[in-house]
């Protein structure tokens, strides 16, 4: 059964593995993530831990893909757990207001593990997520796809997700072509 669970020393291990083995937790700049991930866990893991919850955004400011600094914005990441680690979802957003910076694609995020995909557990993370930030009040979350990604396009779909705008995503985030769905929350 797919369940999320909030980052922990007894999972970390799990965690750290994945990212030895080549998967990042994000699609954007995906493998400076991961380097950055095993770098601060190597260096002090309560920390790292504690960095996955910024629900205040006292940490230090996010790196966009173009090197550039923005102020980190309120978020938090659940593990995917299922006999196992399995992958992340992330959500993130302003206080009193559905709206994003320009630099944030999405309120939510969310990454399964090659060795674990086409198990139902994005689809089922997305589901769990929802109902755990419904009492942040906002009406609705934004995600971005590729055009192409038509696994994520799914999981998107079966948690009621609406096509909202076809754009290119700014230099910032590598440019190209990008998909942004609305789901009410």
């Amino acid at each position: 059964m797919t369940a999320l669970r909030i980052p922990d020393a007894e999972l970390l291990p799990e965690y750290e593995a994945a990212l030895a083995r080549g998967w990042s937790p994000t699609a954007v700049a995906p493998e400076a993530t991961r380097l950055r991930h095993l770098d601060a866990i190597a260096a002090d893991p309560a920390a790292f831990l504690a960095s996955l919850d910024e629900r205040e955004a006292k940490g230090a400011p996010v790196i966009l893909p173009d090197g550039s600094a923005v102020p980190r914005l309120p978020g938090f990441s659940r593990w995917i757990v299922a006999d196992g680690f399995c992958g992340v979802v992330n959500m993130r957003w302003q206080p009193g207001t559905a709206a994003l910076p320009d630099h944030v694609l999405g309120h939510v995020g969310y990454g399964v593990v090659p060795w674990r995909r086409r198990e139902g557990h994005a689809t089922r993370a997305l589901g769990l997520l929802l109902a755990e930030i419904a009492p942040l009040g906002l009406p609705f979350v934004e995600l971005t796809t590729d055009p192409a990604n038509e696994a994520s396009i799914a999981v998107i779909r079966a948690q009621g997700g609406v096509l909202v705008e076809r754009f290119r995503k700014t230099a910032s985030h590598g440019g190209g072509a990008a998909l942004r769905w609305r789901i009410t929350v």
